[in-house]
């Protein structure tokens, strides 16, 4: 199988990013970095988790370097491998043991975008497995400190996962596979 370009790949998840995290108002915290030019996007060529592993410390690095007036976050997208959703979620935890591991708790945190993402006691296809479902397996790096100032100033927060639900229940049978077409029928 060819695999798209870095640039096709990069395409594909900025307008996943536009039409679906924003467009929908999924992270509200998202429309105001990605209108500044502030969300980086890195595509790792990486086959196995040892390489991932490096690539996500240089994308790590590359934060802790970078004053978040120039970056503010990173979609570290990984389109050569963890197609499989169980073997992505056991290198989230390698991920956080990174973070750990190089003193990087509470300074970034990363959150996870695949696309065969499932919740816990969900079913395949149930709607709200969508708010987190991606053209590809991402690993979102996000600051702690932007993410605190969102927080801060968005009114009850922890209801942003039930109003997702709600927005994507709402959505028509067209405006669905407009969207979701592509990501649909993906078990993990």
């Amino acid at each position: 199988m060819n695999m798209p370009s870095s640039d096709t790949i990069i395409a594909d998840t900025r307008q996943w990013l536009e039409q679906i995290v924003v467009g929908l108002n999924v992270c509200p915290f998202a429309r105001k970095p990605l209108n500044a030019g502030l969300v980086h996007f890195a595509v790792s060529d990486s086959r196995n988790v040892e390489t991932l592993l490096v690539d996500l410390y240089d994308e790590l690095e590359r934060l802790d370097r970078t004053p978040a007036e120039q970056i503010d976050t990173t979609l570290l997208i990984i389109p050569d491998q963890l197609d499989d959703f169980l073997d992505y979620n056991d290198m989230l935890d390698l991920a956080d043991g990174l973070l750990e591991q190089q003193g990087w708790e509470g300074t970034y945190q990363i959150a996870s975008f695949h696309p065969a993402y499932q919740f816990a006691d969900t079913e395949v296809d149930d709607r709200e497995n969508f708010t987190n479902r991606a053209p590809y397996p991402i690993l979102h790096i996000l600051r702690e400190a932007s993410l605190d100032r969102g927080l801060a100033s968005y009114p009850d927060p922890e209801q942003i996962p039930e109003r997702n639900i709600a927005t994507l229940n709402g959505l028509s049978d067209d405006q669905w596979r407009s969207l979701f077409g592509n990501l649909t029928g993906r078990a993990p």
